[in-house]
């Protein structure tokens, strides 16, 4: 009895042994297992990281390639291979590139991460990455600037000279210079100043904070920003519309060319044939001088550009590159819905008595307002409004006047009842190598142009501006990076 009694003993604790040891042993290949499978999914996700750093890299020796150096027409995935440091493939990461909208910089990159020996575990890495714009700022000059009262501004505001800001501003404000002679006032004033409600002090007293005007801030001396590279992009943008799908109209031998965009995707232009004339009686200024020192940039007479007949315009579809190139004056107005367009007027090689300018009189607008609609307006001079202007005109366009200003001239009463507008409203940006300004007169008492000026600064034009819009560098900065599913 006892012999089998301990045999029985030996059984069951034999079997509870191997019970035990057997979920030991499962329980161990279990933990070791999650333990692969959990240093697998780190290492798809560092292969998943490797692809995008690869990918910024060769976005750096060819920043249009979204192709991955194929000739393929889709987006990818483009499979790599991983290897350790002892050359034995690892893994392997897929690439799906996004590539940017026209003239737009935007590229999102999704990298997929396998490691080849749990090749169910993967890991997936989403980055944006966009080259900076020259729309940096609501406004940039390269000269002296003077807000006065009426003025409100949502975006930053900087000058390679100084700034006298009697306005309101939702952003930051900043100067070049630490101090300046203010040409209208004169006195050396501080980089930015204001005189609104009480006179800033002059240097070297440190002025207020005044978060009645800077809502965000006043900063200088910042650095200066470089409008001379623009001739350069000028000339790559005649050359894009000539020969690589754009749109190039030469000299018109007449006034230039009235532009009106549809939101059709397509555009109308005419030849404008002659210009309004001021009468003796239209002065500009205090001084007296004649508005025919630079006439009212309204158009009298409008013809077709082939046939010559009168208010009939020649249609053209919005170009697949998104670039009009002008060597005349151009006068733009209409509408856009989903399109993205660059219209530029130069004379090449650049001659400083023959520079061109585009007028802007009718209203230029946007459907969209959330980065699908895109305009820029790139003149080699000036960005005008001239005398016809609508009294309630918008703007929405990305501006620039390469080496003259965007604003408008001075009409006295004797023009008139056009010299005197009510408001203006430019969505977008303002780049201007002269002095801006779209009103003349003091703080209390605007004596020509538009009463009140509202400049709203679209911030999607910094990294999704309008086609060959000119960028401030050549390298990709990283917007975003985050792990997706």
């Amino acid at each position: 009895m006892k012999k089998g009694f301990i045999l029985v003993n030996v059984l069951v604790f034999g079997v509870i042994a191997i019970v035990v040891t057997t979920s030991l042993v499962n329980w161990g290949a279990t933990v070791l297992k999650n333990t692969r499978q959990l240093s697998a999914r780190e290492q798809a996700f560092q292969i998943a990281e490797a692809g995008i750093d690869y990918y910024r890299w060769h976005l750096a020796h060819a920043p249009s390639d979204y192709k991955d150096g194929t000739a393929t027409t889709t987006n990818g995935p483009f499979i790599h291979d991983f290897e350790d440091k002892d050359g034995n493939v690892i893994g392997q990461f897929a690439l799906t590139i996004t590539p940017p909208l026209t003239g737009s910089t935007l590229v999102k990159i999704v990298s997929k991460g396998t490691v080849t020996e749990y090749p169910s575990v993967y890991r997936k890495i989403q980055s944006t990455l966009a080259i900076p714009s020259f729309a940096k700022y609501a406004v940039v000059a390269n000269d002296f600037m003077n807000f006065g009262v009426g003025t409100v501004v949502q975006g930053p505001v900087h000058s390679n000279g100084g700034i006298h800001f009697d306005g309101v501003a939702h952003n930051i404000i900043s100067s070049a210079v630490n101090t300046f002679v203010d040409p209208d006032v004169g006195g050396t004033k501080w980089g930015v100043y204001t005189t609104s409600g009480s006179d800033d002090p002059n240097p070297p007293t440190v002025p207020p904070v005044r978060n009645d005007v800077f809502m965000v801030g006043r900063q200088y001396p910042l650095p200066a920003v470089d409008f001379t590279g623009i001739t350069a992009d000028l000339s790559q943008i005649k050359t894009d519309a000539k020969d690589n799908g754009g749109k190039y109209f030469a000299a018109s031998g007449a006034q230039g060319y009235y532009i009106v965009l549809k939101t059709n995707d397509t555009f109308d232009i005419y030849k404008v044939t002659s210009l309004t004339n001021p009468s003796n009686s239209c002065k500009t200024n205090s001084s007296g001088s004649s508005a025919s020192a630079w006439g009212l940039w309204s158009i009298n007479t409008k013809v077709h550009p082939q046939t010559g007949v009168v208010n009939s315009p020649q249609n053209f579809p919005i170009p697949s590159n998104g670039l009009i190139f002008v060597e005349d004056n151009i006068w733009v107005d209409g509408q856009i819905d989903s399109a993205r367009v660059t219209i530029a007027a130069g004379k090449l090689p650049y001659n400083s008595n023959s520079p061109k300018n585009i007028i802007v009189n009718k209203d230029l607008l946007y459907t969209n307002k959330d980065g699908q609609d895109a305009i820029s307006l790139i003149a080699q001079d000036n960005i005008t409004v001239g005398f016809s202007s609508d009294n309630f005109l918008e703007i929405d366009a990305a501006l620039i006047a390469q080496n003259g200003r965007a604003g408008r001239y001075h009409y006295a009463s004797q023009c008139g009842t056009g010299y005197l507008r009510s408001d203006i409203t430019l969505y977008g940006m303002i780049a201007t190598s002269e002095r801006y300004g779209f009103a003349w007169g003091n703080t209390t008492n605007i004596t020509s142009g538009y009463s009140n000026r509202i400049i709203t600064y679209d911030d999607r034009l910094l990294y999704s501006p309008p086609p060959s819009f000119p960028l401030t560098s050549s390298q990709y900065t990283t917007l975003s990076w985050e792990e997706i599913k």
